[in-house]
């Protein structure tokens, strides 16, 4: 097995679990906690792809992994806000039990 192949095994174990994660879970936490963990195999791909690429000279590679982290850290932050905001609202972290309209 070539580096790429097992970095790209990697990556998609850890997108498919986190897209379990993410489909799988009633607490809010968690499911963000699997979107994080996609945005990572993302990434892990992004870096993967430079340094085993034709041309690992020019760091375009590590510039859209800085990119993503950072999208991802802007991510987190305003998941996390609208968690607070939303158990503010229904004192539970629960998707089940949230409904799209009023009560």
């Amino acid at each position: 097995m070539t580096p790429l192949a097992g970095c790209l095994l990697v990556s998609s174990m850890l997108f498919a679990i986190g897209l379990a994660g993410a489909l799988t879970r009633k607490n809010t936490i968690l499911v963000l906690v699997g979107i994080e963990l996609m945005l990572n195999a993302a990434n892990l791909n992004f870096v993967a792809f430079w340094r085993f690429g034709p041309h690992t000279g020019a760091s375009t590679g590590m510039i859209f992994g800085l990119f993503s982290i950072g999208v991802a850290a802007a991510e987190a932050a305003v998941g996390l806000a609208l968690i607070l905001a939303v158990y503010r609202h229904t004192k539970t972290t629960d998707l089940s039990q949230l409904t799209g309209g009023q009560r």
